[in-house]
């Protein structure tokens, strides 16, 4: 099930996205510019590894460009291929401007940053003495499918299912195509292995619940729509006192 577009409007200029996604290109572009042995430096570098943030282990001199915290962020931004890099930023083009909108643009940055390290910190916590590299906005960017889940769950998605040599263009509610992603992580990361890279299918899904908890605190419009539906919800269900 792969997204194309969303029918949900806005009503002003994802620009912090459109930012995002331009600059995780020029990143990319960059890293293609690289030589193996330079790419593979600049990956050590600027990438995640767990065990050197958590300070089990120390990079060699000539690699420690900044601090292992900084990593966090650095890494947010880059990419190991083509597909990753398409795929991340499909879902960013689609998802992000919407939530923008609700957030407005400083909010916004906080919220997308916020997510990203709480997606990194769960693939951290899944293993301390990881020294692979963790590259990638999908942490980030599941924070952000996670705050649209709550915020336009019956939002229409334009999605492209394919069948072998055939495919089918259909509209499905985002509750559907973002809860069918979401199982996907949970099912992948049991299949997968944590030795060797791969896929941070555990950054996927913190980062997804991190969207789904931050949001609540970032838009006051989704909180005072669920408080709504729960004091609706209980003053439908309230009988009158006991008496004795």
């Amino acid at each position: 099930m792969i997204p194309l577009k969303d029918d949900n409007p806005t009503n002003s200029k994802p620009i912090v996205s459109y930012g995002i996604i331009g600059f995780c290109v020029l990143i990319f572009l960059a890293q293609l510019g690289l030589s193996q042995s330079e790419l593979r430096d600049f990956t050590y570098s600027y990438g995640l590894i767990p065990s050197v943030l958590m300070g089990i282990d120390q990079l060699p001199n000539d690699l420690f460009k900044i601090s292992p915290i900084g990593t966090i962020f650095t890494s947010m931004f880059m990419h190991g291929g083509w597909m990753h890099l398409i795929g991340n930023m499909l879902y960013l083009w689609i998802f992000a401007d919407n939530i923008e909108d609700d957030l407005g643009t400083l909010n916004f940055v906080i919220f997308y940053f916020v997510c990203g390290v709480g997606a990194a910190m769960s693939q951290v916590l899944m293993d301390i003495n990881s020294q692979i590299p963790m590259i990638g906005a999908s942490g980030a960017i599941g924070g952000v499918l996670g705050a649209y889940l709550i915020n336009y769950p019956n939002a229409k998605v334009l999605v492209l299912i394919p069948f072998g040599f055939f495919s089918q263009l259909i509209k499905i509610r985002a509750l559907y195509v973002l809860g069918f992603w979401f199982i996907l992580q949970f099912i992948n990361s049991f299949m997968s292995s944590s030795s060797g890279g791969g896929v941070a299918y555990a950054a996927h899904i913190g980062g997804f619940i991190s969207g789904i908890i931050l949001i609540l605190f970032f838009n006051k419009k989704t909180v005072k729509k669920i408080h709504k539906k729960i004091t609706k919800k209980v003053n439908k269900n309230k009988k009158g006192p006991w008496e004795q």
